[in-house]
């Protein structure tokens, strides 16, 4: 058993480049050996960045690779097709054949079974491979025709301690590396892994990304015990710094006090997101103006601190400055510039679209039962903290500044919340809105957006969603039942679209409705899919899915699948399925034509006198209930018929001679059916 190691030296990846890379290439090696049945006994990939290595350990040294069919093209197709595949398999025309499939008939051709040394076959397979693989972002470099992610440099390429020699563009494999990546003016040898881990680790760097988290965590550990602080859980941003180090040191930096008296979010995206630092919370939660960085190496001389420190100081200053200069600008005067700054092309400025949501509001008020005038205040500030230089500086920040703008001016604190949290949520983990002005808010912005879009053209494709279209409906499905809330979202987005129309803003999608009423569909499917809905129950909600009760199908969902494989599920999927089986063949057969009039003066047994009563109070208990009706309730409903269902099935004979007896049953049996699926369409339901 011998083992493959590759390593592939180049100047610094970016932390995402680097990751999927190496991933990729380990998953692309796996799938080629699992395919050709080539056993490892253990296979992973590092990085750092400058360094990706792979490695397969226990592959024999041999490998026996397995006769296998290769489809070639259509009897059919032309010559050149032909010629084609035959030279790029190197065959001869008579080791063809044909043979049919479902898409037609083919030649194929069968390979020989053969035995392979490993490392013949790595010779050929690593540049393939290599080659193969597309990065996001690559470059090119001097006069060579490689695109790599960043500059590559070396190769180093082993299988049972020898080298594996190939040429890969402008470079030749070998069995040495550069051995310190700043100056790379020396090169060592190396024949196996665990002799190359052990020596960078002794010069203080770590290859496997793995060791250089747990590093990180166990500094961050000691120096927040020590001084009773903590940091936000973001393996995001973790992962990302793991990534641009390889010889990581952690090193606790601060900041004036001061600039404690700026929003706190404002320090935390500086920190973040600007520079990849950690920002320290005490035990109340409260930020601190201490934080914490990961550096590449020792700071002997304490200059690596003080520069970083100087950064955020810089960067803070211009944050007060902004913060100090905005916060205190009237909004109610800035609407009107918002006439200068376009929402998108074809859909007016944000000054039109505010106007729009001011409407929207107005009806939406109606239906949470909230006030109509602070709804209306809302929208016509809430895009205000855009002509900011805050905002400017920091775009991630609109919305949450507009909040804190609106709290200094003094303006109500529901309007002040709505208005950080118009734009929530921001995926399908984040928070939702859960007070009612900023649950309208968010809701009528999202409604102008989706109509205004959707209008014009502007959807999302099978891959692409650039307007993030998608979050924006997924967000008020998910708004809507985390608040346990039914709206008229069709009523909405019909008065959205005359909205824009009475701006003189021409909506060119004639089917604007319907296709809006299937995307969110769509996307509500997507959610039930998330949250592990089966998918028969899925589409038998969606069946009746109407845009006015989201919530009151997620509930009908939810509840579904919380009883669907216990007793109560069993008896009305049991129950449901006998009779409209029997009915469903008896309409076959019979061809008799049901007109929903039953006459229970001719029945002719107890059974079905109990039947009809048992149906009579379920759709009597269906005609009282209302928006709050309990499911769980309606579902022990329907499974209480099951004693009177299965009775009449067994003692009333429903293809009764008598025709008028037949159809009257028949009619039962077709109401029972209907009451039923006034809660879903339970035909689509798999019963075990």
């Amino acid at each position: 058993m011998s083992e493959f190691f590759l390593e592939l030296f180049s100047e610094e990846i970016p932390a995402t480049l680097q990751k999927s890379f190496r991933e990729k290439i380990l998953n692309d090696f796996k799938k080629f050996f699992d395919e050709k049945s080539i056993k490892s006994k253990k296979s992973f990939s590092l990085s750092s960045p400058n360094r990706v290595v792979l490695v397969f350990q226990g592959l024999e040294k041999k490998i026996q690779i397995k006769s296998e069919e290769i489809r070639g093209p259509k009897i059919d197709a032309s010559e050149e097709a032909l010629q084609g595949f035959i030279r790029s398999n190197n065959i001869e025309i008579q080791n063809l054949y044909k043979k049919k499939t479902e898409k037609g008939i083919f030649y194929f051709y069968k390979t020989k079974s053969k035995s392979l040394k490993t490392h013949e076959l790595l010779i050929d397979l690593i540049p393939k491979i290599l080659r193969n693989y597309h990065w996001k972002k690559s470059m090119k470099w001097g006069e060579f025709d490689l695109n790599w992610g960043r500059p590559l440099k070396s190769i180093l390429s082993i299988f049972d301690k020898k080298t594996i020699n190939f040429d890969f563009y402008h470079l030749a494999s070998s069995n040495s590396t550069f051995v310190d990546k700043d100056l790379e003016d020396k090169k060592k040898i190396f024949n196996d892994f665990k002799t190359y881990e052990k020596y960078f680790e002794k010069k203080g760097i770590f290859i496997n990304q793995i060791k250089r988290e747990k590093m990180i965590k166990r500094n961050f550990l000691k120096i927040l015990s020590k001084k009773g602080l903590k940091i936000i859980n973001d393996p995001k941003l973790i992962d990302e710094v793991v990534n641009l180090v390889d010889s990581p040191n952690v090193l606790l930096c601060n900041f004036d006090k001061k600039f404690l008296s700026i929003p706190k979010e404002i320090l935390i995206l500086t920190m973040e997101s600007y520079q990849k630092y950690f920002p320290t919370f005490n035990k109340k939660d409260e930020i601190t103006n201490e934080f914490l960085i990961v550096i590449n190496g020792k700071d002997r001389k304490g200059l690596i601190k003080i520069g970083n420190e100087r950064v955020v100081e810089a960067r803070l200053n211009d944050a007060a400055f902004f913060w100090n200069k905005d916060k205190s600008q009237n909004l109610l005067k800035k609407v009107s510039e918002l006439k200068s700054v376009n929402f998108f092309e074809g859909l007016g400025s944000y000054f039109d679209k505010i106007q729009r949501m001011r409407k929207l509001g107005g009806m939406i008020s109606d239906d949470l039962l909230i006030s109509k005038e602070k709804v209306e205040l809302s929208a016509s500030i809430c895009k205000t903290d855009l002509t900011s230089q805050l905002v400017g500086e920091f775009p991630e920040l609109q919305g949450v500044m507009g909040g804190y703008f609106s709290a200094h001016q003094g303006f109500d604190k529901d309007i002040s919340v709505a208005l950080s949290e118009q734009y929530l949520p921001l995926g399908l983990n984040s928070i939702v809105p859960k007070k009612p002005f900023s649950i309208s808010l968010s809701i009528i912005d999202k409604i102008d957006t989706l109509v205004g879009f959707f209008g014009i053209n502007e959807k999302p494709s099978s891959s692409k969603d650039p307007l993030a279209l998608r979050r924006s409906a997924l967000g008020i499905i998910r708004i809507l039942i985390e608040n346990k809330k039914n709206l008229k979202v069709n009523n909405l987005l019909s008065y959205s679209s005359s909205l824009y129309k009475d701006q003189n803003l021409n909506l060119m999608n004639k089917d604007l409705q319907n296709e809006l009423h299937d995307f969110f569909k769509d996307r509500f499917k997507y959610y039930l899919k998330e949250k592990k809905i089966r998918h028969d129950i899925i589409e038998a909600v969606l069946s009746s899915f109407s845009l006015n009760k989201i919530f009151s199908s997620y509930e009908k969902a939810r509840c579904l699948s919380k009883i669907i494989d216990n007793q109560i599920g069993l008896d009305i999927t049991s129950s449901f399925k006998r009779a409209a089986n029997i009915l469903e063949n008896e309409m076959k057969n019979n061809k008799i034509e049901i007109n929903d009039r039953i006459d229970p003066g001719i029945f002719k047994s107890d059974f079905e006198k109990k039947l009809f009563q048992k149906v009579n109070e379920i759709k009597k208990y269906y005609s009282l209930v209302n928006n709050d009706e309990n499911y769980e309730k309606s579902l022990s409903i329907l499974a209480s018929a099951r004693k009177e269902i299965f009775e009449f099935f067994d003692n009333v004979k429903v293809n009764e001679e008598n025709e008028v007896l037949r159809k009257n049953r028949l009619e039962l049996i077709n109401m029972l059916c209907k009451t039923f699926q006034n809660f879903v369409n339970f035909s689509i339901i798999e019963s075990k």
